[in-house]
């Protein structure tokens, strides 16, 4: 008995840690140079300048809008970025923090999840994969609404396996406002929505084995819905009073928002989705415009590669699913969760009516490093000569290998926010202290991170009303400052934006090259 618990305690202390060290590269991988690293433009801009008026009393049940569609999201990730933002003392930097650490806690959760539903090898392999997944760490490395879904996601679904197995309904109740909230981030959530209501059907059903007695199913739902209220309660609050017409919208252009944008039918589309879940979060196949730096060979090796292991991998998660379902045993439930997640989630994309990108599929991130790596650690049970410990090794390093290839700092930083900073200084040393209306001349980038700076060193522009709302044009100033961030030749006198032509007929008085933009100086034309 004491040499048994002397090897147990040795396990725990080598798994206490592995996990550590996977913990650490995680952190590394998220943390390292993330203010040279980080996305800071005009959507990160207006996050932070509306978080910046949360701080200072102006509270808000609105979110961000859509990057489609063009109704808003609920306002919780606002009230995440909030304490980061004030304790980082208005540096954007701290939401973008806050969001690698959602990240790290995403991977330690992996593990948790993967030595429960598997062994600790698998915990391990699934958190190491998904800590050095390239495309998983672009999306942990900025401030951005959908970024800390993959948390939210993996937890809800986690705990209603976890309340269905205990009988639960306080947990239910729990995963229901961790539901709520995930809505708030992306309303791709509705699919987790139809996930967890297939998932939660059918395991009562597999439990109780009789429709007839509704009470079982009734209570759980009730219980996730309620939950589901409360979490979702800022932004309802706000469509309550605006007759839901977000909502409306969401389930228009979610369904009948007119073809995808490739013009795909359903089943390219999830086959597509199926092939990019697994292979550009787990095997760091690349995208279509980076595949010129590989030969045609390589590439459809690695794709044969990728298609291999990801059947084989869901094959033996079904077969395990129907094993257990035989044998009434209680592990068909996280079979099934694994099962339902993957499968529901897929096809439901295949109804999705417009071009379907990476971070749409942020809601099912961790779920391919659990399938895959189950699938590699069933390798290790043939027994042929340790065929199998050398075939579950060898898989796991060529997936490390190919995932460390592409690791973010490769390259040299972009700096985009020292660039709006810097920008943003400069033009307030040309203004001499006196009011100035701003405007930007991009070729898709919107201005609010540049007033953002503005904002926080309390000499924001004046923005130029319409006659209608300004007839005595009380908004134009005597100056206005241009910033021209288009590739294209920069024209800012007689431009159609309406920060420039609201201003009225300009001369050009200054101009400058500052970073890698342009800044003018305008002041109105007084004539020869």
């Amino acid at each position: 008995m004491e040499i048994r618990n002397s090897k147990f305690r040795i396990q725990n202390f080598t798994e206490k840690i592995v996990l550590s060290l996977i913990l650490i590269v995680a952190a590394f991988m998220r943390l390292y140079r993330i203010q040279d690293y980080m996305t800071f433009l005009g959507d990160e801009g207006r996050d932070v300048l509306v978080v910046y008026n949360i701080l200072h009393g102006h509270l808000t049940l609105l979110g961000p809008t859509s990057s489609v569609g063009g109704f808003f999201l609920g306002p919780i990730y606002y009230y995440f970025m909030a304490p980061f933002l004030w304790l980082f003392q208005y540096n954007p930097v701290g939401p973008a923090i806050m969001v690698a650490l959602f990240g790290i806690a995403t991977v330690w959760l992996i593990f948790i999840i993967g030595k429960d539903f598997f062994n600790t090898k698998v915990g391990l392999m699934a958190a190491l994969l998904y800590a050095i997944s390239p495309l998983v760490i672009v999306y942990s490395r900025s401030s951005w609404n959908p970024n800390p879904m993959p948390f939210f996601s993996l937890l809800t679904l986690y705990l209603i396996y976890k309340a269905l197995i205990k009988n639960s309904l306080r947990l239910l109740f729990i995963a229901g406002i961790l539901f709520g909230i995930t809505m708030q981030l992306h309303y791709l959530t509705i699919f987790l929505g139809v996930i967890i209501a297939v998932y939660v059907f059918l395991s009562i059903l597999y439990k109780e084995k009789n429709l007839k007695k509704i009470s079982k199913f009734f209570y759980p739902y009730l219980s996730i819905f309620l939950g589901f209220i409360i979490g979702w309660s800022p932004f309802l609050a706000f469509e309550l009073r605006h007759g839901f017409l977000d909502f409306k919208n969401i389930f228009n252009f979610v369904l009948f928002s007119g073809k995808t944008g490739t013009g795909d039918n359903f089943l390219t589309i999830i086959n597509d989705v199926f092939f990019r879940l697994f292979g550009r979060l787990v095997f760091y196949f690349p995208t279509p415009d980076m595949q010129w730096h590989y030969s045609r060979w390589l590439l459809n090796i690695w794709g044969i590669a990728v298609i291999l292991l990801a059947v084989f991998s869901c094959l033996v998660i079904i077969a395990k699913l129907y094993r257990s379902y035989k044998a009434k045993s209680s592990d068909f439930g996280k079979y099934l969760l694994l099962v339902t997640w993957l499968g529901i989630g897929v096809l439901l994309f295949g109804f999705y009516k417009k071009s379907i990108y990476d971070y749409y599929l942020v809601f099912m991130f961790p779920l391919p490093f659990l399938i895959i790596s189950q699938g590699i650690d069933f390798f290790s049970n043939l027994k042929v000569f340790k065929l199998g410990i050398v075939l579950t090794g060898a898989l796991f390093i060529v997936l490390v290998a190919l995932n460390l290839t592409g690791y973010p700092f490769q390259y040299e930083p972009n700096r985009q926010l020292n660039q709006m900073r810097g920008i943003a200084d400069f033009v307030m040393t040309k203004t001499d202290a006196k009011p100035f209306n701003f405007a930007l001349i991009s070729g898709g980038n919107s201005d609010h991170a540049y007033r953002y700076f503005f904002a926080i060193w309390n000499h924001p522009p004046v923005t130029i009303q319409d006659p209608a709302h300004d007839p005595k044009r009380t908004t134009v100033t005597d100056q206005l400052f241009v910033v021209c961030e288009s590739p294209l030749p920069c024209e800012p006198l007689g431009n159609s934006l309406w920060e420039i032509a609201g201003f009225g007929r300009a001369d050009i008085v200054g101009q400058w090259d500052v970073s890698v933009n342009k800044v003018y100086k305008l002041i109105h034309y007084k004539g020869k």
